[in-house]
């Protein structure tokens, strides 16, 4: 059970239920907000951040998402870890990939920039102040500067938010695999993900 009461949809702000699509969203793609809506104000701020960085992507779908995994597996967040968007799966995100991405230096299906987005995510995630000019410089090979502004971004967006929900327990409407405790650290591809909007 989440660690924080969630807020059932009819009694959000109907803006927030505007803005999320909530009335026709599953559980799972509610699930985060169902908390945020406590806060109607601050729920509005990071939807509203959430769409930009989706709206005005120039990176690929499949990089976003397999950022969002490796960033997800790092948070230990199992509600980022069981998903999977319909427009990344679109851009060739299949779970042969996203096994990959436990070992992205060894993926043979990851490309280059992919590689690179990856161990700047791995960095950022655990070790933010080794990012150096050399990092920033390797990334260059592959991302223009405004793509490198929208990499970071959304990359500090799945840390941030990853961390809180991993914090708030949000595992009911997850697969069994993903609610279970453990010592052992879940992966990505630790069950059969759920596809969201």
């Amino acid at each position: 059970m989440s660690r924080l009461a969630r807020l059932k949809v009819e009694n959000w702000d109907p803006e927030l239920r505007r803005l999320t699509a909530a009335d026709t969203g599953t559980a799972i793609e509610n699930l985060p907000m169902q908390i945020f809506a406590h806060c109607p104000q601050i729920a509005k701020g990071v939807v509203a951040l959430g769409t930009a960085l989706r709206q005005s992507r120039t990176l690929p779908d499949r990089l976003y998402e397999v950022v969002r995994l490796r960033i997800a597996y790092h948070n230990q967040c199992r509600s980022c870890m069981a998903i999977r968007y319909r427009d990344a799966v679109a851009d060739g995100v299949d779970e042969e990939l996203v096994c990959s991405i436990e070992n992205p230096n060894q993926a043979k299906e990851l490309t280059a920039a992919e590689r690179a987005a990856l161990a700047y995510a791995d960095k950022f995630a655990n070790d933010h102040l080794s990012i150096d000019d050399a990092i920033y410089n390797g990334l260059r090979l592959h991302f223009s500067e405004s793509q490198l502004v929208e990499l970071g971004c959304w990359v500090a967006f799945c840390v941030g938010f990853g961390r809180l929900g991993a914090t708030w327990d949000m595992v009911e409407e997850l697969p069994a695999e993903f609610q279970r405790r453990g010592a052992a650290p879940l992966t990505p591809s630790s069950a059969k993900p759920m596809l969201v909007r």
